[in-house]
């Protein structure tokens, strides 16, 4: 599956830009994981590894990583890098449901 056909859903799809040596990005593993039992199907979470997939890392200009970016019928809705409270991400994510 290629990365227009990830994000092209009518359902939220949060991309988790990230990479195995990044402490933060090891943070938001649970988070994430938290997120995805409590929203379920209502939303996609995919984790891309910058240094496996850097053009896409690229494309959507990610300095640094964490990096999320939330996705709605094939467009950004919503972004925002760094390590962030649970809270931050359930809310952004919440709005596009």
């Amino acid at each position: 599956m290629t990365f227009s056909q990830i994000i092209d859903s009518p359902i939220p799809v949060l991309i988790d830009f990230t990479a195995s040596w990044c402490g933060p990005c090891k943070t938001m593993a649970p988070v994430l994981t938290d997120i995805k039992k409590e929203l379920g199907d209502t939303v996609k979470i995919v984790k891309i590894d910058i240094d496996e997939s850097p053009s896409t890392a690229q494309t959507y200009q990610v300095q640094g990583v964490p990096t999320f970016i939330l996705f709605k019928n094939n467009r950004p809705v919503w972004r925002q890098s760094g390590a962030m409270p649970k809270s931050v991400l359930l809310s952004a994510i919440r709005q596009f449901l």
